[in-house]
Order: C-alpha cells, then sequence, then structure tokens
C-alpha cells in the first residue's frame, strides 16, 4: 500500500500540517465540548453529518435519474461506481475504507493533483491516511464532490485540519466561519489555541478580542489553564485587556499549577516560576496596589512592565448624583466618602469634583476605591488639579480603570487640600444612566459610616463617577 500521509508524493503543500495531528486530535474533544450546544453547518441542522451509504453495485443507466452535472458527481461520492482509488483512512479499528475518483480530487485539490499526476504520483489503488478522522475525510470528499457542508461540534477541528492539510481553502473558510459563529468568551482561549496552530489569523484576532472583552470570564473558563506557554505569551502582551493585574496574576498562578501536573512537578514555588518562564516578566506587578503585590509569594526578582493596561471601549459615561450646587465646602485633612454599588460591571476612570468658590484655584487631591466589606483599595492617584471658579465638575482620573462588580458594596473616597468649595445638594440615592445602546446602568448610594468630612447621600463632595461599562 502507499501512504498518503506525508512524503514527497503531494510535495510541499501537505507537510506543514505534519506537525499539527497530535495537537489537532487532542484539542478536538475540547472544542466539541465547548460548541456543543450548536447546530451543525450545512442544509439541514444535525449535530453531526449524515455518511451516506456506500455503493458497491453498478446501477444501470443511472445517470437518467440525475438532472445535473452536481447530482452526479454527489451521487459518486463514497460510491465504489466507477473509482479508481481507495483510502484507508484512520487508525486501528476505526479505520474506514473509503472510494474515491481521482479526477474529482485532483480538480479540487492541488495535493490530490500532485499525488496522483505529479512527477512522483502513486500508482497504488489504496492509500493509507492514518493522521485523518474518517468523518473529517468525508466530510472533505462530500465538498468536492457537492459543495455540500457538513460541519458540526464534533467534526470542526479535524476538518479544519484536514481541508488546510489538502489545500481546500474554500472548506477552510467554512469552517473558521463556523467556529468564529461561535465564538464566546468561555471557548475563546481553547480557540485561540488552534487558530494559532493552523495559523488562522483572522480568528485568531477574533479570539483575541473577544478575551480583551471578556478577560474575567475568559480566564475563568475551563478551557484557559489547558493553553500552551506561547498562548499565554501572546495574551500577557496585550494592553487591552479588561481585568485588573492581581486577578490576571491568579489565573497565571492557576495555570502554572495545571502545568506542573502535565510535567509531573511538585507544586513548589520554584517550579511554578520554572514552568512559567518567559510568561512571568509579563505580569505588570507595578499595576498592583500595595495590599495585592503584598500577597504575592515569594516576590519576583526580575524587571516589570508599568505601563497600564489599555482596557476601554466604547462610550465614556458619566452619573451626577446631585441635583443642586451650593457654596462653601471645606478642607481639613479628612477624607468625603460615599458607598454605591451598581447593577453590573463596569470600570471606573475617574470622578468629577467641585472646585474653588474663591475663583481659579488649585488642589491636590487623593482619590481612591474601596472595596467596603472587604477594606481592600482597588485603585487610587495622588494627583491635582486645577479649576476655575464656577459650580462646574472638574475630572480627576485614576491611572488605570477600576473594575467594579455588580451588587458589591464599594467606597468613593476623595482627600482634597485647598481652599474652601462648592459642593452639592438635593442627593440622589438612585441614579440610572442609559448608554446609547440602550443598556442601563443604576448606581445606588449610601452614606459612608464614620468620619468623612460631612459628605451623605443628601450633600457633599464627589458628584460624578466616570466610567465605561
Amino acid at each position: 500500500m502507499a501512504t498518503g500521509s506525508g512524503g514527497s508524493i503531494s510535495g510541499g503543500l501537505a507537510s506543514n500540517h505534519d506537525g499539527q495531528e497530535a495537537a489537532s486530535n487532542s484539542a478536538q474533544s475540547g472544542a466539541a465540548a465547548a460548541i456543543s450546544s450548536v447546530p451543525a453547518s450545512g442544509p439541514a441542522p444535525s449535530a453531526s453529518p449524515p455518511v451516506l451509504g456506500l455503493h458497491r453495485e453498478p446501477m444501470y443507466n443511472w445517470q437518467a435519474t440525475k438532472s445535473s452535472l452536481k447530482e452526479r458527481f454527489a451521487f459518486l461520492f463514497n460510491n465504489e461506481l466507477l473509482s479508481d482509488v481507495r483510502f484507508i483512512v484512520g487508525k486501528g479499528r476505526q479505520a474506514q475504507r473509503i472510494p474515491a475518483h481521482k479526477f474529482v480530487l485532483a480538480a479540487g485539490s492541488a495535493v490530490f493533483d500532485a499525488m496522483f499526476n505529479g512527477g512522483m504520483a502513486t500508482t497504488s489503488a489504496e492509500i493509507e491516511l492514518p493522521d485523518v478522522e474518517p468523518a473529517a475525510f468525508l466530510a472533505l470528499l462530500r465538498f468536492l464532490y457537492s459543495d455540500e457542508i457538513h460541519i458540526g461540534p464534533e467534526t470542526v477541528m479535524t476538518t479544519l485540519y484536514t481541508a488546510k492539510k489538502y489545500a481546500v481553502p474554500a472548506l477552510e473558510g467554512h469552517c473558521v466561519e463556523f467556529l468564529t459563529k461561535h465564538l464566546r468568551a468561555d471557548n475563546a482561549f481553547m480557540l485561540l489555541t488552534q487558530a494559532r496552530l493552523f495559523d488562522e489569523p483572522q480568528l485568531a484576532s477574533l479570539c483575541l478580542d473577544t478575551i480583551d472583552k471578556s478577560t474575567a470570564d475568559a480566564i475563568n473558563a475551563e478551557g484557559f489553564t489547558d493553553i500552551d506557554l506561547d498562548t499565554l505569551c501572546a495574551v500577557l502582551e496585550r494592553d487591552t485587556l479588561s481585568i485588573r493585574e492581581n486577578r490576571l496574576f491568579g489565573a497565571v498562578v492557576r495555570w502554572a499549577e495545571a502545568e506542573c501536573y502535565r510535567q509531573q512537578l511538585p507544586l513548589t514555588s520554584e517550579n511554578k516560576q520554572k514552568v512559567l518562564g518567559k510568561a512571568l516578566p509579563l505580569i505588570r506587578f507595578p499595576l498592583m496596589t500595595v495590599e495585592e503585590f503584598a500577597a504575592v509569594n515569594p516576590k519576583p526578582r526580575v524587571d516589570y512592565i508599568d505601563r497600564p493596561r489599555c482596557c476601554l471601549r466604547g462610550e465614556e459615561c458619566s452619573i451626577n448624583r446631585f441635583q443642586q450646587v451650593e457654596s462653601r465646602w471645606g478642607y481639613s485633612g479628612t477624607s468625603d466618602r460615599i458607598r454605591f454599588n451598581v447593577n453590573k460591571r463596569i470600570s471606573i476612570v475617574g470622578f468629577g469634583l467641585y472646585g474653588s468658590i474663591h475663583g481659579p484655584t488649585d488642589y491636590q487631591v487623593n482619590i481612591q476605591i474601596i472595596e467596603s466589606d472587604k477594606r481592600i483599595t482597588l485603585g487610587q492617584n495622588d494627583t491635582g488639579f486645577s479649576c476655575d471658579g464656577t459650580a462646574n465638575t472638574f475630572r480627576v482620573m485614576f491611572k488605570e480603570p477600576v473594575e467594579i462588580l455588580p451588587n458589591v458594596s464599594y467606597t468613593a473616597c476623595a482627600t482634597l487640600k485647598g481652599s474652601d468649595s462648592h459642593y452639592g445638594t438635593k442627593g440622589l440615592k438612585k441614579v440610572t444612566q442609559e448608554s446609547a445602546t440602550g443598556t442601563k446602568t443604576t448606581f445606588l448610594f449610601f452614606s459612608s459610616p464614620g468620619n468623612n468630612n460631612g459628605t451623605s447621600v443628601e450633600d457633599g463632595q464627589i458628584p460624578e463617577i466616570i466610567y465605561y461599562t
């Protein structure tokens, strides 16, 4: 028997994918699980494509029953009639003997053309394809014979592998389209690994965009700890992840523990650092708060990136909790504080604060957001702002966005040094803001216990919260 899984028969067109077989097969069950809730692609929605019955006995005048060229070729699909080549597809007991027609295959694939008609063409009547799944090979042949597309969760990755191996870009495109249509945060990492393996830059880009927009959901998905080191590094290098660095670091530690298990290494700090290798310096420890970094053990000993991750997308929004502005709010070093919670996940980028009643003035200010129950500082900035003496609010921004989770209590703090300012009155306990897309974000405000310089739901500072949804 001749073999079609490598060698010079098919030239260089198939050789690029020989190393992909093992990774493709190992990821197939994960791909099926990740998208198993979606229907198959093709003329009729079904979980897996039907396999046509194998015709072995010639039918007299069968041509007269087929009114078009497409029908005649479709009739020959997986049919012994007129076949001049047979493939032994798969391994062991799973292998299947599939008949085909050299002319049809050569007309649809340059790899098959080289296999049958090239300078080193095979003369064997049977060709072994141990690296190809029978269902995927039948999907490829069905497409070459009839242009019909049968892709399902169980076969999409092996069909993509087979389409690339035999240089059928149209079927490859349908596989990528199927994966793209069903891309979600919980399967983005698994599909990103496959997109990089199969050199599908468009799919990889869409996966990365999904990870950027829903980073927390993506890293909490089961498939995250299964990615390879290069894929992990490709993600950690991005400036656009929408997550705080300490939560990202926690996910990376989970990945390192899984990798130690795969390499059968004891779960020690040294081994975790060893398996992370080039990924560890991509964690931006300088972006963590003092409290967050204090929990990192052992402390890293290399230089780290301090560039913020610009995770903001869409339109900037803001809410103002006061209906009226009055004069003379004083400062003596005590923080103005107000507690709040929100009905959806947002990223707060700053506050709007009132300025001086005495004309143009400069203020020094420290702003913070604290998770109230845990008393953890999530974001802060020591900065300043200039005001013009009007009753407007003036923007004071955090160094990086602060992720706010739904229905969690937070405290907004501002400690100002400067002259007396305007302040707000007739405060609202509930403020709802509708975005341009129609989504509503609702803030609930509560007075902060203790010394808060007098700021409350009804009166005080911190009138405005600036955020992205």
